[in-house]
């Protein structure tokens, strides 16, 4: 009878996968936690939680050329060693990278605001971080185009005081010069690749912060 019954199963089955001729089978709705059968992801969620950030985990999306947001979150907030802190403009972030990046806003970012300019930090301004394009002059596609990459534009203090790349990276005075230099040596230790105004022009007003590469620093 067991038999006969998964005879009929099977039966059934093969019935409901058929495709009629002349027609394609729709491809398979990716579930919007898709990479959360990934340990590696699961377990970088996790340590993102970990960190009291604020996020939300995003679907895998594939846009062609190249270009996806694999294993993604959003994030709404950060935390100092006291506070949360703010974040602007910032789209999808590779896990990896988000949980970076807020290391680096508490332990580079937020302690040199104390120490150097008096004030805690805020926010941290961005530019954004998933852009599906190439790296400017070559046909490589930026780490932007897989959200591995953040460029920061400018840091806003408690007090109310804005530091931006572009105006305080030689115009500031000295404690904000200072400030911009110290958070970029800390982001040279933490990230692969940092790149500000000494690299080239199109650096001028923000620091690009990415993953991957070994350790260079410009």
């Amino acid at each position: 009878m067991r038999r006969a019954v998964a005879l009929l199963l099977l039966t059934l089955l093969a019935a409901c996968g058929a495709v009629p001729e002349g027609r394609q089978q729709a491809a398979p709705r990716r579930s919007p936690l898709v990479y959360a059968a990934h340990p590696e992801a699961r377990a970088c969620l996790a340590n993102l939680g970990r960190s009291s950030v604020g996020f939300t985990p995003l679907p895998d999306q594939y846009y062609g050329a190249g270009c996806s947001t694999r294993n993604a979150v959003r994030l709404s907030t950060l935390t100092s060693d006291t506070a949360q802190l703010s974040v602007s403009n910032l789209g999808p972030v590779a896990c990896p990278l988000a949980t970076t990046f807020a290391a680096w806003a508490r332990y580079g970012v937020d302690r040199a605001a104390r120490q150097i300019l008096g004030s805690p930090l805020a926010r941290i301004e961005t530019m954004g971080s998933y852009n599906c394009r190439t790296v400017a002059g070559t046909d490589r596609l930026s780490a932007h185009a897989r959200a591995e990459a953040i460029d920061v534009s400018a840091f806003v203090l408690e007090n109310g005081r804005r530091i931006t790349v572009l105006g305080d990276w030689t115009g500031g005075d000295n404690q904000a010069r200072a400030f911009l230099q110290t958070v970029h040596a800390s982001a040279c230790k933490r990230f692969g690749t940092t790149l500000g105004p000494a690299y080239n022009g199109a650096h001028r007003d923000h620091l690009h912060l990415e993953l991957s590469g070994r350790a260079f620093c410009r």
